[in-house]
């Protein structure tokens, strides 16, 4: 099963819209950005699905909110991956900040090791939404506060006498008319601020995956360049076929590809005394 996946898999080439799809086609959900899923609720479900029973789902917060509920979520991701021996560590401090490239990276990597677990087909016995109300602060559990809430206030209502209902009715229906008035305008200007946003961050994500492409294709030229068989076996470009293709980002990765160019020259330098 595919844990150590380098940098250059072609994992990391599935693009953010094939990845919001597959979320949303597995688990019935309807995220539009990779940052929704910064809290690891969705990553915690996701091995649900992969691995039935495996999860404590009642420990995952599906309304986490701050960044100490989104690690509390990842801690449950990290004990699973122990559980299943899986070696992948987690960049946790990463993740809470919400920045799409981390969280599409580490959803690439997901999409890939749960595809070659169950080969790509959904679980057609999993019921994602059923699973979800055995989350930690579950969402139908705010649901049906919310509603007691309103029929609390329908009964406390109800026991006015009729002639303050009516005298109440003619007050609201003056203040009604102006509040509407003012209440659409300011609709219409936080329409305009919201949409200015929206924009503004559609560039963004378009600038973060244009560059990500650029970096991408310069390395894999950089790789294609490395894989020519006469350059098999010089020093430099094994030490960047180790770093291409390392696992995870390890600083003993960088040191060992060091240690290879150095020793090269040292071997050149010992060649010509």
């Amino acid at each position: 099963m595919a844990t150590n996946i380098g940098m250059m898999d072609s994992a990391y080439f599935v693009g953010r819209n094939e990845i919001l799809a597959w979320v949303n086609a597995r688990l019935q959900l309807n995220i539009s950005r990779v940052e929704e899923a910064a809290s690891g609720a969705i990553q915690c479900q996701m091995m649900d699905m992969t691995y039935p029973g495996v999860v404590p789902m009642h420990k995952v917060n599906f309304d986490a909110k701050t960044e100490y509920d989104f690690i509390q979520n990842y801690k449950v991701l990290q004990e699973v991956f122990n559980k299943l021996k899986i070696d992948k560590h987690i960049e946790v401090n990463k993740l809470v900040k919400g920045r799409p490239l981390d969280n599409l990276e580490f959803l690439q990597w997901l999409k890939r090791y749960c595809d070659s677990v169950n080969g790509g087909l959904m679980n057609e016995n999993y019921n994602p939404t059923e699973r979800r109300t055995k989350g930690g602060n579950g969402r139908n559990n705010i649901k049906v506060s919310q509603k007691n809430s309103k029929s609390l206030q329908s009964n406390n209502s109800s026991s006015c006498d009729g002639d303050s209902r009516v005298h109440g009715r003619t007050i609201s229906t003056k203040q009604g008319k102006s509040g509407s008035v003012t209440s659409g305008v300011n609709s219409s200007m936080e329409i305009q601020v919201l949409t200015r946003e929206v924009s503004d961050l559609k560039l963004s994500v378009d600038e973060l995956e244009n560059e990500r492409d650029f970096y991408f294709a310069k390395l894999r030229d950089i790789e294609v360049l490395c894989q020519a068989p006469e350059l098999d076996d010089v020093p430099i470009a094994v030490a960047i076929k180790k770093i291409l293709y390392a696992a995870d980002e390890k600083e003993s990765t960088l040191a060992e590809a060091q240690e290879i160019v150095s020793q090269s020259v040292n071997d050149e330098f010992s060649a010509h005394d």
